[in-house]
């Protein structure tokens, strides 16, 4: 990696458990979630020119250019304050797609935060954050920096502090489409809502994981596996898959017997998003 050039931080998260609760009139679910922001995740460099085109130098194989969150993040911006400048993007991408650790979201997130501060916009988090709901319902757990418990659609955001743990994320490679498992008949749509402060993760549970384990044999021998090592669950709508430890080395200790056909990485949680570490580093200095 060059070091020359600025990176961004883009962290990944889990979904230390998903609620689904019901489902509002216009057909979106009703959740209830705890994101847990990591230290680990893709980087993203600008380059800000005086016109105003937004080119993403390193696109993603299977992935045109104008449907990547980065672009849409960045237009979607430069459209709101009417601002005259663009940008070259670079994207270091190490999160994989379709897991349910919100790499794209984090990437688009990522992407206001940046250009809001390089192009000189002057919008608050909050305003970010609505701007984000647009192109999807975890950019704003992103946008606001925090680990946080989530309810609505993801978007009504209360900050919260964990005990920090480190976290063995698998990737069982596979790729699962929100859409599919959110339009299947047979997902549970009537968990009861809890309360922030009754939040114990014995007591809470991932409702589209078993939908998934079901459709995706790889998914459910691997959270097998993984279950007799530590506490373990699906994130989001998967394919990902986390175990939860107290330790480093306990992490790095299952991830080196990883089955085949499986990819991983450790991480620690964190209650504040590197990429605002890196804002806070940044207004410092200036």
């Amino acid at each position: 990696m060059d070091q020359t050039i600025d990176w961004w931080p883009s962290p990944a998260k889990l979904n230390l458990f998903l609620h689904i609760n019901g489902r509002y009139p216009n057909g979106y679910h009703k959740l209830q979630s705890l994101f847990q922001l990591l230290d680990k995740g893709d980087e993203l460099a600008f380059s800000i020119t005086p016109h105003s085109d937004i080119e993403l130098l390193t696109p993603i194989e299977g992935v045109a250019n104008e449907d990547n969150l980065i672009v849409k993040a960045a237009r979607l911006l430069q459209a709101h304050t009417n601002c005259q400048q663009g940008c070259q993007i670079q994207l270091r991408k190490v999160l994989p797609m379709g897991g349910g650790i919100g790499g794209g979201s984090s990437n688009a997130a990522t992407t206001l935060i940046a250009l809001n501060y390089l192009w000189k916009c002057n919008l608050s988090l909050t305003e970010l954050a609505k701007l984000g709901l647009v192109l999807g319902a975890d950019v704003p757990v992103f946008v606001m920096g925090n680990t946080a418990f989530a309810q609505g659609v993801g978007e009504q955001l209360t900050p919260a502090s964990l005990a920090q743990k480190h976290y063995l994320v698998v990737f069982p490679q596979c790729h699962v489409s929100t859409a599919e498992v959110f339009n299947a008949p047979e997902l549970p749509r009537n968990t009861p809502v809890i309360s922030w402060q009754e939040y114990d993760f014995d007591q809470t549970h991932n409702d589209c994981q078993q939908l998934v384990c079901n459709r995706f044999e790889n998914v459910a021998n691997t959270l097998r596996w993984l279950l007799e090592y530590a506490p373990s669950r699906m994130t989001g709508t998967g394919a990902c898959l986390f175990a939860v430890f107290t330790s480093n080395q306990e992490a790095e200790n299952v991830l080196a017997n990883l089955p085949s056909g499986c990819s991983g990485f450790v991480a620690k949680g964190v209650d504040v998003s590197p990429v605002h570490d890196k804002l806070a580093h940044l207004d410092s200095i200036s």
